[in-house]
């Protein structure tokens, strides 16, 4: 039911060529006033191009042919256009098609037989989970549900950090200072004490920096203990991971970190070399991109190579591996300038595939203001927060309905959903103040709410002994209109929040539709009614559509809270 394309498709048929389909669309605008129809269409810039009267043109088009049988009405109300949608009748066929469909409402199959691939996450080995890398996690693992439900394969790709200097610094620093025991005993907290002694001690003794420079080169020549102390922080760091990303209901189909590459760039370089784009500069190697921003750097003097050249060798791989016809990389704002070198060496490698390479950027998430970070002691564990709001969940929980079982489950639905929800209610590309308290609150603009709208839904499913079946007619009160509104934005707004990369969209629609409920539900007998049938039917609709859009933010909904 997509009554402003109809319209249009109406008003297109009257006007002819002078007006595009799109801009009558635009164009078209909800009436203040209820009884002057569900849609109108100002008659304005119609005057102005055919040099005629906007009322004598709202009359003309109020009597043509081809009304769709969508609207039962339409008429010429001064220089606007009104049309009145049948109500019950398109109410009771969204209703019918809701029901049937359940969780496949609202898909699409513009993405049929296409594969995205998302390089989400990337948290850094033998470095602690924290609340900043909570954005990618989310962010990546939602668009890519979105994705599906628009008909994409997809494929997410963990690309952890398991390769670096900071690996140098970290061995040096366990070596003179680390207890093997601790470590062992509590893995990621140690190593991440010794990262920041590390920092601290170089703050004081510049040398150390050359020392943990060193430490790096024997491991990338293939040194026995640094490389097995290097095996060892990254078994114990994946394994901590993997008990947050179960927390978050989140998996990868592949882990393939940065260490994965070291053999396989010597053919990007070597490929780079044959098409004549590498140039020397200052010993280092280079490729120049374009004179509006710095050359992108492939070799420093001494033969090392970056993080450019391991990004390129990584989108052939994926390329070659997956034959991906979108690639989204959901990484922070600040590898703008790097993500777009590095789509530009592809192109003149001429790989025309770079142009379906998509960074999805993201702002911060701050701390005081403050950026988060671990070599400075300044971050916020994102396991201590999920395992907070978990708490804090069951607490309430068993305060509010203390005779509810499965408590801890739910508890663990609603504690992750707040964190969840608290990240993806705003636009990616903002920056998010860390707060525990906002986070946790279960009521507002949040998860538990959205959560707690269904879970009410599901109560008077249940009391109302709904069996599933809508009546042959549907007689709706306005506010039951209101919502029936809402359900039909459904497939739209998953369109949306594709092709925009946001899943705030998903988020700020299932608070309005919660919001909506609420307010039918306070204003309107739906139990013990005479349209009790038809009004548990709506209620079943929209916890469909609230179940649906969590699942796309990567909620869960318990059925009691």
């Amino acid at each position: 039911m997509n009554e402003k394309k109809e319209f249009s498709a109406y008003l297109k048929s009257q006007i002819g060529e002078d007006l595009s389909l799109e801009q009558i669309e635009l164009f078209i605008e909800k009436p203040k006033q209820l009884q002057q129809g569900d849609l109108a269409f100002p008659c304005f810039q119609l005057g102005k191009i055919f040099k005629t009267s906007p009322v004598e043109i709202a009359k003309r088009l109020s009597v043509g042919d081809g009304l769709p049988q969508l609207f039962y009405k339409i008429e010429a109300t001064g220089a606007y256009v009104n049309v009145f949608i049948d109500k019950e009748v398109q109410g009771l066929k969204l209703l019918k098609t809701i029901l049937k469909e359940k969780e496949n409402y609202g898909s699409h199959s513009f993405g049929d037989g296409k594969t995205i691939v998302f390089d989400l996450s990337s948290p850094n080995i033998a470095k602690p989970f924290s609340m900043g890398h909570l954005r990618s996690t989310v962010i990546g693992s939602s668009l890519a549900s979105i994705s599906k439900k628009c008909g994409y394969e997809t494929v997410k790709i963990n690309y952890i950090g398991d390769w670096g200097t900071q690996f140098g610094k970290l061995i040096y620093a366990y070596l003179r200072w680390g207890v093997e025991e601790k470590v062992k005993e509590n893995p990621i907290p140690e190593l991440t004490k010794l990262y920041v002694r590390f920092h601290e001690e170089a703050e004081k003794d510049p040398a150390i920096n050359d020392e943990g420079r060193k430490w790096f080169k024997k491991l990338e020549d293939g040194d026995p203990e640094a490389t097995n102390l290097w095996i060892w922080f990254k078994e114990v760091s994946l394994k901590a991971f993997q008990k947050i990303y179960e927390l978050l209901g989140i998996q990868f189909d592949s882990y393939n970190g940065e260490a994965f590459f070291n053999g396989k760039m010597d053919a990007s370089v070597k490929e780079l070399m044959e098409k004549g784009l590498l140039e020397l500069s200052d010993g280092a190697q280079i490729v120049n991109v374009g004179e509006d921003m710095p050359p992108c750097l492939i070799k420093k003097t001494d033969g090392a190579t970056l993080y450019a050249t391991r990004d390129i060798t990584a989108a052939i791989y994926r390329k070659n591996t997956y034959d991906f016809d979108q690639a989204f990389y959901v990484v922070g704002h600040e590898q703008s300038l790097h993500f777009e070198q590095v789509k530009r060496v592809l192109r003149k490698m001429d790989y025309t595939w770079a142009d379906h390479m998509h960074h999805v950027p993201f702002g911060l998430i701050l701390q005081n203001g403050k950026k988060m970070s671990t070599r400075k002691g300044r971050t916020v564990l994102l396991d201590t927060v999920l395992l907070d709001a978990i708490q804090l969940a069951e607490n309430n929980i068993r305060e509010k309905n203390p005779s509810l079982s499965e408590v801890e489950e739910v508890a663990r639905q609603v504690g992750v959903g707040a964190v969840i929800f608290h990240d993806l209610k705003n636009e990616k590309g903002n920056d998010v103040e860390f707060s525990l308290e906002q986070m946790l609150k279960f009521e507002g603009d949040t998860g538990p709410y959205v959560q707690y709208t269904s879970a009410r839904i599901q109560t008077l499913l249940n009391k109302g002994h709904y069996n599933g079946k809508l009546p042959d007619k549907l007689s709706i009160a306005e506010e039951g209109w209101e919502l029936i509104s809402v359900l039909n934005e459904f497939p739209s707004i998953v369109q949306q929040s594709f092709f925009r990369k946001e899943p705030s969209i998903i988020s700020k629609y299932v608070l309005k539709l919660s919001h909506k409920f609420n307010h039918y539900y306070g204003s309107v007998k739906i139990l013990n009614s005479d349209q009790t049938g038809e009004r548990l039917a709506l209620c079943a609709s929209i916890q469909i559509v609230l179940k649906e859009g969590l699942q796309l933010l990567g909620i869960q909904t318990p059925k009691q809270m």
